[in-house]
């Protein structure tokens, strides 16, 4: 883990040397942020709710254009013009996806998100915007439910998708049941936002709890899309969800000159057969040293997870242990005999049943390669 990390410091370490000095902040804002909505007034108005559709580039970016308005005077006490707001990095990314074309229709079954259709269309069949969807959606909609944008939790709803509609919540309520934790770390993080005595880094810490506990819910929901995409391109996104959860563990700041600074590091276009970093030649020496960085970061990370998941499995079988979950349906009522070393399940009619914490996932520990696994541990 301590190798990985030090691995994700030179990916974020690149950027360092390249910080640039802008005179003028607004030349650092996402495309189409000044023509984006700015306020719920913006938006269409029906039986008392506001109606954003999120599957429109605009729209979607004006969602996070509000939140970034809403919480700037939060940030005002680390530097002015709202520079230092956390949150910046959220619409930049969506920015840098639209501005690369991977918010478009990658099976070309419609012109969604292409110049010679409909190029602010975001397609749902893109693995980008999906996953953008939830890391806009929920951190949106956790702002109203904790009283930061100054409305209330049924004055706003968004528009579905034209497919696969179940997949996604549209309004708080079906968030806040649909994602629980999620919405509560979003959530926590707004009431430390609203504290005089959070620091800085305490802000950024909760803030990548947040974005990597919502990656964890909708990753998995969404790994169909990847076969959209041609080999690069998806071993690309695969690698850039991995090196998010280490970028989070570096507690990198996502202010808007140090996130602008490093997107210059990404991809400026989509993945094609052939393209082999570090040696793609329209790509800059910093984009292909960051995405070489990136890929190698995944294969490094499989590497390791595999192989303390086969040291834990020889581990067990010596021991002789045998780990069981509890069953689906389970006819006695198993009480827990230590609430800190076992998992509680109520199953049928309100019984209990307990689970030891696997040992496997002991043996990982709380880190990346137990998420994968879909490890629990006590609260």
């Amino acid at each position: 883990m301590a190798f990985l990390l030090s691995w994700t410091c030179v990916i974020v370490g690149c950027l360092s040397a390249s910080l640039a000095v802008t005179s003028n902040l607004s030349d650092l804002y996402p495309p189409l942020w000044v023509e984006s909505p700015g306020q719920f007034s913006d938006y269409r108005m029906k039986d008392g709710q506001y109606i954003i559709n999120a599957w429109v580039y605009p729209e979607r970016m004006g969602m996070y254009k509000i939140l970034l308005t809403q919480t700037a005077r939060y940030f005002e006490r680390f530097a002015p013009e709202n520079e230092q707001n956390v949150l910046w990095g959220l619409p930049l990314q969506h920015g840098w996806q639209y501005h690369t074309g991977r918010l478009a229709d990658p099976t070309h079954r419609t012109n969604c998100g292409y110049e010679s259709g409909n190029h602010l269309c975001i397609s749902v069949d893109s693995w980008w915007a999906d996953i953008n969807y939830f890391l806009c959606a929920l951190p949106f909609l956790a702002a109203v439910d904790s009283g930061v944008m100054g409305i209330s939790a049924d004055q706003v709803t968004l528009l579905p998708p034209p497919k696969d509609q179940n997949l996604f919540c549209l309004n708080v309520s079906a968030c806040c049941s649909s994602f629980p934790e999620t919405m509560g770390k979003w959530n926590a993080f707004y009431q430390h936002l609203k504290l005089p005595s959070s620091t800085f880094d305490d802000l950024l810490k909760y803030l990548w709890v947040a974005h990597t506990s919502t990656l964890k819910d909708t990753l998995q929901t969404f790994e169909s899309r990847l076969n959209n995409y041609l080999k690069p391109e998806a071993y690309f996104e695969i690698s850039w969800s991995v090196a998010v959860e280490y970028i989070a563990a570096s507690n990198f700041p996502t202010t808007l000159i140090r996130t602008s600074d490093f997107q210059k590091g990404l991809p400026p276009r989509m993945l094609v057969t052939g393209d082999v970093a570090p040696f793609i030649r329209n790509f800059t020496a910093f984009q292909n040293i960051v995405l070489f960085s990136v890929n190698t970061l995944h294969k490094v990370d499989n590497a390791t997870v595999s192989l303390r998941i086969l040291s834990a499995s020889l581990v067990l079988i010596k021991m002789g242990f045998n780990w069981e979950p509890c069953p689906p349906y389970a006819n006695v009522d198993v009480l827990c005999q230590s609430a800190s070393e076992a998992i509680v399940q109520v199953i049928g009619s309100g019984r209990r049943c307990c689970k030891p914490v696997n040992p496997l996932c002991q043996w990982l520990g709380e880190g990346v390669g137990a998420s994968r696994l879909g490890c629990e541990f006590p609260a």
